[in-house]
């Protein structure tokens, strides 16, 4: 038997509130199936199972406050790589299901209503002139569809619900950003890197390909980031306990913006390893389930390292904040065309600002300038991404 815990999905998470099981006990669950989706501080995370077997017991409600740690579920876990005949004779078959009723003779329709627009109660009209409802909007739950005071009551409340959650996404990034400055002694770095090669490199392999197929010169920024960690492996890393043992695997955390507020960082896994069209094709599907909720907890669990670019807003350099547990993040800025000398000639070449922010109990700057020179040094290269 195995307990299913409550994970942390952030780094000041403490609990979440269980939205919903998407399995049932008694049914069977792989490795990396959903089980359930979970509401944080930054929106519902889809939370996966980490071993195969039958769901013995459900142990939490939905609505219920979880602590991180807490045991929602057993799962009887598979010893084997398929289960047994006489093993699945064991498992007790489903219970039949009940016969449907026969359904009830249809009621009469009733006779058209002269008056325009939904009926209201005089509470529910006081009520919405109270909070600024529009009726229009409310479903009504009284006889005959009357819209009642709690239905706009729960409208209203149903309004606000983005704002809040846009609060609570603030005060865990604030939390999250405070423990991150008070905790690691933060060093900066930054280059300006020319990538010219870079975008002629993709100008010629997008001609090849389709228009949805096609390679933006972030995907290059986040596989030459990605790469450079082989080179400096004590970046690639997260604390644990008193110490921050570097990474077997290159999970590179990715900051996105929400349209609502705030902003997420979820992991793409193994980025290092992914061809750049896998690459770029993983990214936008990432920032798509960030926005529209639809994360998983791996995915908001496991970041070794985190790259936030702004340049889309412009602008020309990022000093962030390191996301903990981790002990690293990379910035990148804008690429735009700025004077630079090249072979003793000054010419307008395509620049970005690259800058790393570092935990200085586990590098240095040497280290980090050769993390940020391998970046450099791949992007003159970018067929070898």
């Amino acid at each position: 038997m195995a307990e299913f815990l409550m994970p942390s999905l952030g780094a000041d998470m403490e609990a979440g509130t269980l939205v919903k099981w998407r399995r049932a006990a008694g049914d069977r669950v792989e490795r990396d199936d959903v089980i359930a989706e979970v509401e944080t501080e930054k929106g519902i995370v889809e939370v996966e199972v980490f071993s195969s077997g039958i769901i013995e017991r459900l142990l939490v409600e939905p609505g219920q406050r979880v602590p991180v740690g807490t045991p929602m579920a057993i799962l009887r876990e598979e010893r084997g790589a398929a289960t047994s005949p006489a093993e699945a004779a064991r498992t007790p078959p489903s219970p039949p299901p009940a016969a449907a009723a026969a359904p009830a003779a249809p009621a009469a329709a009733p006779p058209p209503s002269p008056v325009q627009g939904p009926r209201v109660s005089p509470r529910g009209r006081r009520r919405a002139q109270e909070l600024g409802v529009d009726l229009a909007q409310v479903h009504g739950s009284g006889p005959d569809s009357v819209i009642e005071a709690a239905d706009v009551e729960r409208a209203a409340t149903a309004a606000a619900a983005p704002k809040d959650a846009a609060a609570r996404m603030r005060r865990a990034i604030a939390a999250a950003m405070a423990r991150s400055k008070r905790e690691a002694p933060h060093f900066y770095l930054g280059t300006t890197i020319d990538v010219g090669a870079a975008l002629t490199w993709i100008e010629r392999e997008n001609a090849a390909r389709s228009v949805t197929a096609r390679i933006l010169p972030t995907a290059l920024l986040l596989k030459a980031a990605a790469l450079s960690l082989r080179e400096v492996p004590e970046l690639n890393a997260r604390w644990e306990g008193d110490e921050a043992p570097p990474s077997p695997r290159i999970h590179l955390g990715v900051a996105v913006s929400l349209r609502g507020g705030g902003l997420v960082a979820p992991a793409l896994h193994d980025a290092d390893r992914m061809p750049l069209g896998d690459l770029m094709a993983a990214l936008k599907d990432l920032v798509q389930r960030a926005r529209a909720g639809t994360l998983r907890s791996s995915e908001m669990s496991d970041p070794t390292i985190t790259v936030t670019s702004l340049g889309e807003r412009g602008v020309e350099t990022v000093f962030p904040v390191i996301f903990p547990p981790q002990v690293a993040i990379v910035g990148f800025g804008k690429i735009a065309e700025r004077p630079w000398v090249t072979g003793g000639h000054l010419a307008p070449r395509p620049l970005v600002n690259a800058t790393l922010a570092a935990d200085h109990r586990v590098t240095d700057g040497h280290r980090a300038a050769a993390y940020l020179t391998s970046i450099d040094a791949l992007l003159q290269r970018p067929e070898e991404l």
